[in-house]
């Protein structure tokens, strides 16, 4: 996979309360038609494909979780309040991207601290939802992200937009989610934006509503 290819949860309701999160009118429209929900995420912002990205998202109704590189979270506070304004939800997905897997106790605790305090720094809350770089975990790289109050979230669908994937085999991807299930998308890739109202239109056909992704089961579940 592409070097920066492949959070915690915010929590929806409190923001909401605090004034500090904006739900897209789309998606509160859509939640009762809802016969299931799946969780959309991208990996690897915030950064340049960003703005269009939450841009194509709220217009077309959908909420997502963003797994954030924590060296990107600081670099881009504005754009960390930009997704959960957009009403997205923000996830630790290391510092530098490395492969955690081959790194020691203590990089890995680095690793995903310094990403908890530069996302919490950006205003974007403290994340409950941990993605592993490339996927790639074991006991030790779990353990450290569960010291953090962080729940692994992997996927049930790889979209393989990292892969060069077309637009039309993103949209397929997403074709294939089902209830509680996840997709894996990036925030770079243009033929990913580009997907966006097309893979709305498909889980609209479907029954289907982005959810939030629960740190208790792992599983997409409605929106807090």
């Amino acid at each position: 996979m592409r070097a920066r290819a492949h959070l915690p949860l915010l929590a929806a309701a409190a923001l909401a309360a605090a004034g500090t999160l904006t739900v897209p009118t789309a998606a509160s429209a859509q939640s009762a038609a809802c016969t299931g929900y799946v969780g959309l995420t991208f990996d690897d912002g915030p950064g340049s494909g960003t703005t269009a990205l939450l841009n194509s998202l709220t217009q077309n109704g959908l909420r997502a979780t963003m797994f954030n590189q924590g060296q990107y979270a600081a670099a881009n506070p504005a754009l960390v309040r930009a997704q959960v304004n957009a009403g997205m939800w923000v996830g630790n997905h290391s510092y530098t991207h490395p492969h955690l897997t081959q790194q020691s106790q203590a990089t890995i605790d680095s690793e995903i601290s310094r990403t908890q305090q530069a996302i919490a720094n950006a205003g974007g809350g403290t994340p409950r939802l941990f993605r592993p770089p490339y996927g790639e975990t074991n006991a030790t790289v779990r353990a450290v992200a569960a010291r953090y109050g962080l729940t692994e979230i992997i996927w049930n669908v790889d979209s393989q937009d990292w892969n060069n994937a077309s637009t039309d085999a993103i949209v397929a991807a997403a074709g294939r989610l089902t209830n509680g299930q996840v997709i894996l998308m990036h925030d770079w890739p243009a033929n990913t934006r580009a997907a966006i109202p097309r893979i709305a239109r498909t889980l609209a056909a479907k029954g289907l509503c982005s959810g939030m992704i629960s740190p208790t089961t792992g599983r997409a579940v409605a929106p807090g």
